[in-house]
């Protein structure tokens, strides 16, 4: 096998060869939920950049390949009793795409988003040239503005991030609640304890569960729900529970958090005949894009006389003004359940150019991912739009990974164009990366 420092030099070889041309990656993954315009450019081979290169447990940090997905990641950290600082929520993230997106789990109540535990990346530029970054060298202005640009600037090749120690199990707690302003509350108040996980889930405008966990190294037993039982079934079956530090990292992605429901695969007969291995967001993934190509439950919506917008979307709101939202949502909107994951860095580094949220403040994110089906027409993007104006309205923001509609000049003030044309002159002055506004709102 070739060393990281090989392959680098054979990629960059390839990039300068194609100078001038417009450039994308060539990647058989991604965790995407927006539909892109196929256009002829140059694509670079990347996958062969997903190697663990070393993980230094006592100094508290992993180096890892770009195109390395966070299950493998997780399995060479577990090995010497550490996890990922933040381990998103599904398998076949990688974590250059939480790098250049954003990442968020249960443990980002403290230790913030993906890029917060950063430590330095090495980002392969438009023309061919590979710089190091890091928070306090010549190129920290790409360090703070590489989270939020989706690869508009470079592909971080090499990433150094940081790790935290894991104990055997994982303890939950479950708390009910029946009113979304005493849920909120109780959680902002959490959110200054010791618990290692926070997150909840929204069942219904008077059904909210928060779960708190934490590292023991015993358990009185440990539930599996890695096939026949569900796991967000069971926080309202139980008050608590027991999980090893592995299948509580994966908690979600056997069902990918409940979407699998969409597939069937919920049901005991479907889940015995798709197997163990087959209930995965990888197989969901492949489905879903399989269905979008075919347009197949779109066309059984126009038969059956409704309309259909997916809304698919994970945004960030000041938790004074969660509950606010909460309630637009449900008036609004109706999917269910919600998901609830506060965010707060309690040491942070510095200002991220594009995703500005205010550091000093804990927020909610509420990620929910289904359609929204009407017997009414409403023009394309418009549950969507009502998110975006809300979230705009409250002082939030939201990821780019899904479907966008802001006009432009909104879009700009939202994700801090001027430090964004700033960036793009130095690193991409010719545009082969792309526009972020054309790559996520235009999706071209």
């Amino acid at each position: 096998m070739l060393s990281y420092a090989e392959r680098k030099s054979e990629l960059t070889r390839a990039l300068q060869a194609a100078s001038g041309e417009r450039v994308a990656l060539a990647k058989n993954t991604s965790n995407l939920f927006r539909d892109r315009q196929s256009r002829p450019r140059q694509r670079l081979e990347v996958g062969r950049f997903n190697h663990v290169l070393q993980v230094d447990a006592a100094a508290g940090w992993v180096d890892v390949e770009g195109m390395t997905p966070y299950d493998a990641l997780v399995d060479a950290t577990l090995v010497h009793g550490v996890m990922p600082a933040v381990v998103p929520q599904l398998r076949s993230i990688t974590i250059g795409g939480a790098a250049a997106g954003v990442g968020i789990e249960a443990s980002s109540f403290k230790l913030g988003l993906v890029h917060d535990t950063l430590l330095e990346l090495e980002v392969l530029l438009a023309d061919g040239s590979v710089v190091l970054c890091t928070p306090d060298n010549e190129h920290r202005d790409l360090f703070f503005g590489f989270p939020n640009s989706y690869g508009t600037f470079g592909y971080a090749l090499r990433l150094k991030a940081r790790v935290v120690p894991v104990k055997r199990y994982v303890q939950l707690t479950h708390i009910c609640h029946r009113d979304a302003a005493a849920c909120f509350r109780q959680l902002e108040e959490l959110c200054s304890g010791d618990a290692d996980f926070i997150d909840g889930t929204v069942f219904g405008p008077e059904e909210l569960y928060l779960t708190v966990a934490r590292f023991v190294d015993e358990a009185p037993f440990v539930s599996d729900y890695t096939y026949e039982r569900i796991y967000y079934r069971s926080l309202r079956e139980r008050d608590a529970d027991y999980l090893t530090v592995r299948d509580f990292i994966w908690r979600w992605d056997t069902d990918w958090f409940w979407c699998s429901k969409n597939l069937g695969a919920q049901n005991p007969l479907m889940r015995r005949l798709l197997g163990r291995k087959r209930l995965n967001s990888r197989f969901y993934t492949r489905v879903m894009r399989w269905n979008s190509r075919w347009r197949i439950t779109h066309g059984l919506d126009r038969l059956s006389g409704r309309h259909r917008e997916s809304v698919i979307q994970d945004v960030d709101i000041p938790i004074r003004r969660a509950a606010e939202f909460l309630e637009f949502f449900h008036r609004e909107i109706g999917i269910l359940p919600v998901w609830l994951c506060p965010i707060h860095c309690r040491r942070p580094i510095g200002d991220f150019a594009l995703y500005p949220i205010d550091p000093s403040a804990v927020y909610v994110n509420f990620g929910f991912w289904d359609v929204v089906r009407r017997t009414q027409a409403f023009p394309p993007g418009h549950h969507n739009r009502l998110v975006e104006r809300k979230v705009q309205e409250l002082g939030g923001i939201k990821s780019l990974y899904s479907e966008s509609y802001f006009p432009e000049d909104e879009f700009w003030r939202a994700y801090n164009g001027e430090a964004y044309a700033r960036l793009k002159q130095r690193y991409d002055p010719q545009g082969r990366f792309g526009d972020l506004y054309q790559k996520c709102v235009l999706r071209a």
